[in-house]
């Protein structure tokens, strides 16, 4: 049987579409071609805890600035930011949209705890590396996961070195704590409650907050019929803010200090109108202050924000964003120009003592764990930040 020309056209035109269609979604999967690099991200744009969102377009900020100066060996970096209102869902939802109609090569920062729990192993399955995850969660790092590179120090570290400056410098004796009530409150929780048997002490309240909670009358109740000298806050930005407004609300003026997902002090003055520098409140921190610019390179991106991103506020949340993408611009360019998602990964292992605004970092193959310094930080009186501790490493042994 003889098909004819415009029958055998006809069958082969669609074929060949799909075939076309499919060997496009295969470079699309491998998350780059030849112009670009295309990279995701997740953060609260909008939502409880949308301050922290400032993570993504800092680094956004980081990669118009190796795009304006030619790329990394000739390729564009793209971000793709998704908004998922710190809800684990919505994080999902958007990291899959990432994953499967953009095709990203890597996420970078990735914001809360809940959030990178909810999405960690549908990276792993689907060898997605999560560089610079912004939590400081147990469960992420141990047992080892060989696609997620941490740079923001573990809670239980951070939460211990905080009790212990209480006890030992500031010498309290009850000590409170207002905390979320998932891993990002838990895991400090047990790091606080660990310190504080060194010294046959134990909290005098732990209060747990939900994450959508906006009336906390009640827990900064519990937190003064304790009669609590200091609070240790693990909490979003906004319930910081209205835990302070409701503590001053009804007299209630113990020192608060925070975890150092809340050292940006000019924002959280503002967002308490004043209250955060009046009252003096205390968090950890991990970097240098980034308005003090003693590290040249933070002036430079300082001065790019201006130029390339001016209605941002320059602020340590938007800075952050930048730390976190630097250890991926850096072994995005350690690859050369013959990149491959397994060229990343070795790349990625191989970062050695690397330190760009941030912290000191080191991953290896087998060890993807943060470093694990802290500074303790206080607001001044005009919103400035007061060094009251140095850099500190915890010293109690881990419990795993």
């Amino acid at each position: 049987m003889r098909i004819s020309k415009k029958i055998l056209v006809t069958m082969i035109v669609p074929l060949l579409a799909v075939f076309l269609f499919a060997s496009e979604g295969l470079a699309q999967k491998k998350g780059f071609d030849d112009k670009e690099i295309r990279i995701g991200s997740w953060s609260p744009q909008t939502g409880p805890a949308a301050p922290w969102g400032a993570t993504s377009r800092g680094a956004k900020l980081l990669f118009d600035i190796v795009n304006e100066q030619g790329g990394i060996h000739g390729r564009q970096l793209r971000l793709f930011i998704r908004d998922d209102q710190y809800n684990p869902s919505q994080t999902m939802a958007g990291v899959r949209d990432l994953v499967d109609r953009q095709g990203v090569l890597a996420f970078v920062g990735g914001v809360g705890t809940a959030p990178a729990l909810a999405v960690r192993r549908y990276l792993a399955q689907n060898k997605i590396p999560l560089v610079s995850v912004m939590t400081g969660a147990e469960h992420l790092n141990f047992p080892h996961n060989p696609w997620l590179w941490a740079l923001w120090p573990l809670y239980d570290d951070d939460a211990s070195v905080m009790a212990k400056f209480l006890v030992e410098k500031k010498k309290f004796k009850k000590i409170g704590m207002l905390y979320q009530n998932d891993d990002y409150g838990l895991d400090p929780l047990a790091g606080v409650q660990r310190r504080l048997k060194t010294y046959n002490m134990e909290l005098a309240i732990a209060v747990p907050v939900e994450p959508i909670e906006r009336d906390l009358s009640s827990q900064i109740s519990r937190l003064k019929a304790a009669g609590v000298e200091a609070v240790i806050g693990y909490v979003a930005p906004t319930q910081a803010a209205i835990a302070l407004r409701s503590s001053v609300a009804i007299g209630f003026r113990p020192q608060w200090i925070h975890s150092y997902n809340l050292t940006d002090f000019s924002l959280m003055n503002h967002i308490t109108d004043g209250l955060w520098a009046k009252e003096g409140v205390m968090t950890t921190a991990f970097t240098e202050d980034i308005l003090d610019f003693k590290i040249p390179k933070m002036k430079e991106y300082a001065d790019a924000a201006k130029r390339l991103a001016p209605g941002e506020r320059w602020g340590i949340f938007y800075a952050a964003g930048i730390t976190a993408g630097e250890p991926l611009v850096q072994a995005l360019k350690q690859v050369g120009r013959d990149l491959s998602p397994e060229a990343l990964v070795r790349e990625l292992n191989n970062i050695n003592n690397f330190q760009g605004i941030g912290p000191r970092v080191t991953w290896t193959a087998t060890n993807h764990l943060p470093p694990a310094e802290f500074r303790i930080w206080q607001c001044g009186p005009k919103g400035e930040v007061i060094v009251l501790q140095d850099w500190t490493k915890n010293d109690l042994p881990k419990k795993r």
